[in-house]
């Protein structure tokens, strides 16, 4: 029977005055959330906070085959709650970017919107299995940066999807098989500015569960944590 452990952590960081990341732990119903909210101290923490208020109110008693549409209407109805929210600040744009990670039956699948991320180390080797959503991800795709120098570049906030904002929410979807042995990473890009594909390879590779996201979350801190940073990982066994 598979086993499952997770570690996480989130953190305002050492330039913002408050966390607008969130982070949602099922391990019962194997669901975890990231959320990277936008919107400055009006909305972001708001957006990001509805995200994961919205999943955990899922059916805890629900089959898998019904997971994943409830998943994708808890986040539908987030998207809605975050716009009349923004109508009532006077229409000011807040969002949130949403990475979930669910785990059915020796399969995996995540949903995501905007440029929290989804990797995935399986036998010595990393892959990131989400694609931003944003300007410099379309540069990556046209083959003119990496995803490393993409970090750098000076519109690398700029998200072009996002929970609350646009008239629909647009979500991407990825599925998997799970083998034992796999570790998978969510994060916001308050981590991924800081840590490269090599170095999150180095420590996905090394630390054990107990440590890993506090190591991650020292790398961003230490790098300059300008960001916040929200990181889970999850071990299969």
């Amino acid at each position: 029977m598979t086993s499952i452990r997770y570690s996480a952590s989130t953190h305002v960081g050492h330039k913002r005055k408050v966390n607008e990341d969130s982070i949602l732990a099922l391990p019962d119903q194997n669901i975890w959330v990231v959320a990277d909210g936008m919107g400055g101290h009006a909305g972001g923490d708001f957006a990001s906070q509805t995200v994961v208020d919205s999943v955990a109110m899922i059916d805890p008693t629900l089959e898998p085959v019904q997971l994943l549409h409830a998943l994708r209407d808890m986040l539908a109805k987030s998207h809605e709650r975050i716009q009349a929210e923004s109508a009532a600040l006077g229409g000011i744009t807040i969002g949130s970017t949403v990475v979930t990670f669910a785990i059915a039956e020796g399969h995996f699948a995540a949903f995501w919107a905007g440029d929290s991320r989804l990797y995935r180390l399986q036998a010595g080797e990393i892959e990131m299995l989400t694609t931003d959503h944003s300007y410099v991800a379309e540069l990556v795709l046209a083959g003119e940066l990496s995803w490393d120098e993409a970090e750098q570049h000076p519109q690398s906030n700029a998200i072009t999807r996002a929970v609350g904002v646009g008239e629909h929410l647009e979500l991407e979807k990825i599925r998997g098989q799970i083998l034992p042995g796999d570790r998978f990473l969510l994060c916001s890009d308050g981590l991924t500015k800081y840590a490269t594909f090599n170095t999150l390879k180095k420590i996905l590779s090394s630390e054990p569960i107990e440590t890993v996201a506090e190591t991650l979350l020292h790398l961003a801190l230490e790098g300059g944590g300008a960001d916040n940073i929200s990181i889970i990982v999850i071990d299969i066994h």
